[in-house]
C-alpha cells in the first residue's frame, strides 16, 4: 500500500527543510576552512564533544533517552554504533583534512559518487537486484572515474574514501533502531573518551586550540555541534514530509554546491578535462535519478 501523500503545506515546508540541510552541507567548507590552521584530528574531536551536547539537548526535548539507553544495553547495538561511529569519523576526518589542503572539488566528487556507491552496496551486500538503469549509472560513473585516472594520472582517493566511507556508515545505519539524532548521539557518545583523550593530550603537549587561538576562533570551535546537529535536524524535518523521490533529487544540492565553492570562491584546478569525467558521473546520476522516479511512479510514492 503506497504510503500517504503529505498535505501541500506540510510537503512545502518539509522540502524547505531538505534544502536548507543540503544547502548548509554544501557550504561548510567555508566553515572548516577558517579552521584550517588547527589540525584535522583535534578539529574532529572537538566535533565529536560539541556535537554531543546539542544533541543529547535534542533528544531530551524529543523524550527519545528510553530508545537510546535500550541499545546502550544490547552488546549488539553497542558494536553496530561503534562501528558506524568509527567509518562516520573516518569521514568526516578525510573531508575536513581535504577540505582544509585545498581539495574541495574531489570532495564534491565524493558525494556525486555516494548515491552511486549505495547501490552497488545493495547489490554485493545486501544482495539486491539491480535494474538496468542502475546498471548503467554505475558504468557512466566509473568510465567518469576512470578518464579523472587516466587524464591526472592519480586515483581520486580523497573521493573515493568519502564515498566508500559514507557507502559503509549508510549500511550500518540501516541496521539501527535508532532515528538520525538518537543515532549520532550514541555514536558520537560510544567515541567521546577517545575525543576528549585526544584533547586533554593536545593540551598536555602543549599544541591544542584552547586556551591559544583567538576569542573568534573559540567560538568557531564551540559551533562545531551547531554546525553538526542543525543539518541534521532539518533532514528529519524534511525527510518525514516529502517524498523520498525528492529527497533523492534534492541530495544533489551538496556536492552541487561544494564543486562551486571550489571553482568560484577557492579558485581551484577544473580544466576541461575534469570537467568532462564530472559529466560522465553526472549522467551516471541522471539515470540513476530516472530510474528512482520510474520506480517512485511504480509505487505511487
Amino acid at each position: 500500500m503506497p504510503a500517504p501523500i503529505p498535505s501541500h503545506p506540510e510537503a512545502r515546508r518539509g522540502a524547505l527543510a531538505a534544502t536548507g540541510c543540503y544547502l548548509l552541507w554544501g557550504i561548510v567548507p567555508l566553515y572548516w576552512r577558517q579552521l584550517a590552521s588547527i589540525d584535522a584530528v583535534e578539529l574532529i574531536a572537538h566535533r565529536h564533544v560539541w556535537s554531543l551536547l546539542v544533541l543529547l539537548l535534542a533528544v531530551s526535548l524529543q523524550g527519545g533517552f528510553g530508545a537510546i539507553a535500550t541499545v546502550l544495553r544490547s552488546p549488539r547495538g553497542v558494536v553496530l554504533h561503534l562501528l558506524s561511529a568509527a567509518l562516520l569519523t573516518v569521514n568526516w576526518l578525510v573531508y575536513v583534512h581535504a577540505v582544509n589542503t585545498g581539495r574541495v572539488i574531489e570532495c564534491s566528487l565524493g558525494y556525486f559518487l555516494v548515491p552511486l556507491v549505495n547501490v552497488l552496496v545493495g547489490r554485493f551486500v545486501l544482495h539486491e537486484r539491480m535494474r538496468g538503469l542502475q546498471w548503467a549509472a554505475i558504468a557512466c560513473a566509473a568510465l567518469g572515474v576512470g578518464l579523472l585516472v587516466g587524464t591526472f594520472g592519480e586515483v581520486p582517493l580523497v573521493a573515493l574514501a568519502l564515498a566508500a566511507s559514507w557507502g559503509a556508515y549508510s549500511l550500518m545505519r540501516k541496521r539501527s533502531v535508532l532515528p538520525a539524532l538518537p543515532a549520532l548521539s550514541v555514536e558520537t557518545m560510544l567515541l567521546l573518551p577517545l575525543a576528549v583523550g585526544w584533547l586533554l593530550y593536545c593540551e598536555q603537549q602543549g599544541r591544542g586550540a584552547l586556551g591559544r587561538v583567538d576569542m573568534g576562533m573559540h567560538l568557531l570551535l564551540l559551533s562545531a555541534g551547531v554546525v553538526t546537529a542543525v543539518p541534521l535536524f532539518l533532514f528529519a524535518y524534511g525527510a518525514q514530509r516529502i517524498r523520498l523521490s525528492t529527497l533523492g533529487l534534492l541530495q544533489y544540492v551538496s556536492p552541487s554546491v561544494q564543486l562551486l565553492l571550489g571553482v568560484v570562491v577557492y579558485d581551484e584546478p577544473f580544466p576541461v578535462a575534469r570537467a568532462i569525467s564530472f559529466a560522465w558521473i553526472w549522467a551516471g546520476l541522471a539515470l540513476y535519478s530516472v530510474d528512482g522516479l520510474l520506480q517512485a511512479r511504480r509505487r505511487g510514492g
